[in-house]
């Protein structure tokens, strides 16, 4: 297994670390050995060969691996834009009676400021997926970015009543922004992390969005008030959350500007050294989902990822509204209790980042926190009527420690059956998953909401999350990029070089490694 070195390259601008040790050599398979090259190969440029056998070399098929320090910088900006975007998301839902009356609309028309977000989503993920694997990381990161920017001075236009199509127009461009977002963390912590905290790194990235979610719990009902009978105040409130927003998005773009790159100079795990070995003429982004989708454990992982995440996004989506049907005029307090949902769910990303990265046990884990997330959806469901919010806020908090920290969990479990195929392009499917899954849940428990009080809206949930119980408990256990990491080689390796087409490397060198 490569591990990660601590010691600083002796280059002192190159900002690197060594490998600690070097993995162990690849095995013979389907007649190559690493650091050889392919019989029809032997063409490459001088300087990129030179490179392609620094990292494979023919002497023993050893890897260099090195830890690049701009790898926290690159997941510090990635998850402050993310947090930014998914603040936006959830800004206009936890004051939807302020935003209902500013706006003169219904409560519905204020729902799909939300829903919006997933139903961008699932048309624009297939596109989205193809410029990360086939223009790179930088683009993608640039755009999510930029598109983030622009969402947040559109709305900055739409501070007047009866603007409502302006600020949902606005809305729109965020949500094609997140998806941009949505699928980097875990093609994130694969190109920039090693081994041994590749996990945690994607659950720091996930946090990000997560963090976001809590201040947009937490922030818009205290700086936006209702105040139903003073709309000039009103307005002003909602411009100084609306500008404040855009000034800070757009900060964030042109750091990301500075500080994003495609890929470190030597990759972090030799699971990204087998990877970045296979030329780019060999993808092929057709094949790529025809693989993922005859993948039944990630089949199945896809559905029980939807439907976990999609139930956290109805919740979400409709907290305001169970709180004050219960609590009339807690609309602050509703906000602390999504905060407190979110925030737990940070603590419980970090720990089952921290604990994957330790023990490797990703199905263990992925179907104990899906059971335990259904036990905390039926106690917040049978407690939420009791009168008491403190009660509340201690469920809320249990629930999201566990659904949220389900998030980053899915992720990785999903790079580790599909190894190699794209991280982008996995984390984007489950993504799409989501947002269906999210969108036909906050119909129906909206309507359920509205029509029979939030407890049939909730139980309708969790009939859906014991679903995704059975389906994760059915899911074989492949860790394919541990095995690689491990030395364990058994995998074919045709899937995406982290290689944008736009800097190809130019080697000959081919690895195919069977089954």
């Amino acid at each position: 297994m490569v591990e990660d070195g601590g010691e600083e390259e002796a280059e002192g601008d190159s900002g690197e670390m060594p490998a600690a040790t070097a993995a162990p050599p690849l095995q013979r398979c389907n007649g190559f050995l690493p650091g050889k090259e392919a019989e029809d190969g032997g063409r490459a440029g001088g300087g990129e060969r030179a490179e392609a056998e620094a990292m494979l070399s023919a002497a023993g098929g050893r890897v260099e691996t090195r830890l690049s320090r701009r790898r926290l910088a690159v997941l510090a900006v990635f998850s402050s834009y993310s947090l930014v975007n998914a603040f936006q998301w959830i800004q206009y839902s936890i004051i939807s009676n302020v935003f209902a009356v500013f706006y003169g609309v219904s409560f519905p028309q204020i729902d799909w400021l939300s829903m919006v977000y997933m139903v961008a989503y699932v048309p624009l993920i297939l596109p989205a997926t193809w410029l990360l694997d086939t223009r790179g990381l930088r683009l993608t990161a640039l755009l999510g970015a930029g598109l983030n920017g622009l969402g947040a001075w559109l709305k900055c236009g739409s501070l007047a009543p009866g603007r409502y199509p302006l600020t949902l127009a606005a809305q729109a461009v965020c949500a094609v922004a997140q998806v941009f977002i949505l699928g980097l963390p875990s093609r994130i912590a694969s190109v920039w992390f090693g081994p041994t905290e590749v996990s945690t790194a994607c659950a720091v990235a996930v946090l990000g969005n997560q963090l976001g979610t809590a201040i947009g719990f937490l922030l818009p009902p205290v700086l936006v008030p209702n105040t139903p009978k003073d709309i000039d105040l009103m307005a002003h409130n909602i411009s100084i959350m609306f500008y404040g927003t855009a000034i800070v998005s757009t900060l964030l773009f042109f750091l990301t500007g500075v500080v994003f790159e495609e890929k470190p100079k030597y990759p972090p795990s030799h699971s990204q050294a087998v990877l970045q070995a296979v030329p780019p003429e060999d993808y092929s982004y057709k094949q790529s989902i025809i693989n993922l989708f005859r993948n039944i454990p990630f089949v199945l992982l896809l559905i029980s990822y939807g439907i976990m995440t999609g139930a956290f996004y109805s919740v979400s989506t409709l907290l305001n509204q169970m709180i004050v049907t219960h609590y009339e005029g807690e609309e602050v307090n509703a906000g602390r209790i999504g905060l407190t949902l979110v925030v737990a769910g940070m603590v419980g990303s970090i720990i089952c980042g921290l604990w994957l990265d330790y023990t490797k046990t990703y199905k263990q884990t992925t179907l104990i926190v899906y059971i335990l997330s259904f036990i905390g959806m039926l106690v917040f469901t049978f407690t939420l009527d009791l009168g008491y919010l403190t009660v509340v806020f201690v469920t809320g908090g249990v629930l999201g420690f566990f659904m949220t920290g389900y998030l980053p969990l899915g992720f990785e479990f999903a790079v580790e059956i599909t190894y190699p195929e794209s991280e982008g392009t996995s984390s984007g499917l489950l993504n799409a998953s989501a947002q269906i899954f999210g969108i036909v849940f906050t119909l129906v428990q909206g309507k359920l909401t509205t029509d029979y009080g939030p407890r049939a809206g909730n139980l309708f949930l969790c009939a859906w999350i014991f679903v995704g119980i059975i389906l994760t408990a059915l899911i074989k256990s492949d860790l394919r990029r541990h095995n690689v990491n491990s030395g364990i080689v058994n995998l074919d390796v045709k899937a995406v070089p982290v290689e944008s087409p736009v800097e190809p490397e130019n080697t000959a060198l081919k690895i195919q490694l069977a089954l």
